[in-house]
């Protein structure tokens, strides 16, 4: 499976009619393939809209697409609020869950991590050796890295039912020792994986995004 994630900034103020007009667009684009989620950024970089579409693989991707633009239901018409859009496909880590229909936000954090070329099955097997303690604390959304777009990047979500939980549970982990996954590593005689930038963004969920 892959993930493409669509990131769109938007004028400022336009965000609401964007969500409104997409929402109303995506009833008939769902019945060729569902989205996985809908997000606008809500601290980080302001006035963005993130939508993630799962696929079998790119050729799927190219033929839902193609089928949707053939019956005139999509892409909603948003062109006169948006400034830049950005497409990236993303594989999901062997340890990644399937993004599911759920309620397990509302606040959902993207952290994107872009590391050395070369590192990635170091971060993986740092990844797999720290996530089944980190997860008895709260649910992990996504593991992916890039493969087409941006490259050398990895991607994790992580819903939270409010920023009070999600302070809590980053300070309650660190205090182990066991997260991140690169002090884990350290602490077992390993080394930390080597990263040449860290962004992170606070998501709400639309009224129609599957994950709430």
């Amino acid at each position: 499976m892959i993930y493409e994630v669509r990131t769109y900034n938007c004028k400022p103020g336009s965000v609401p009619e964007v969500e409104k007009r997409f929402g109303e667009a995506y009833e008939a684009r769902k019945a060729l393939s569902p989205m996985a989620a809908f997000w606008h950024t809500e601290i980080g970089p302001l006035n963005q809209i993130i939508h993630v579409w799962p696929y079998k693989d790119l050729a799927e991707r190219e033929q839902i697409r193609a089928e949707a633009i053939k019956r005139g239901v999509w892409p909603p018409k948003i062109g006169e609020f948006l400034l830049e859009q950005k497409s990236d496909i993303f594989i999901p880590f062997a340890i990644s869950p399937e993004l599911k229909p759920g309620n397990l936000g509302p606040f959902y954090e993207m952290r994107t991590y872009t590391y050395e070329a070369g590192e990635l099955p170091v971060i993986m097997k740092a990844w797999e050796n720290a996530i089944e303690e980190r997860v008895k604390v709260t649910p992990v959304g996504a593991i992916w890295y890039s493969e087409l777009g941006g490259l050398n990047k990895f991607v994790h979500i992580w819903p939270y039912k409010d920023l009070n939980q999600r302070d809590e549970t980053r300070k309650k982990m660190v205090a182990t020792g066991n997260w991140p996954p690169s002090a884990k590593a350290k602490k077992e005689g390993g080394r930390a994986y080597r990263l040449l930038a860290q962004e992170n963004k606070i998501m709400l969920p639309a009224a129609f995004s599957p994950m709430q």
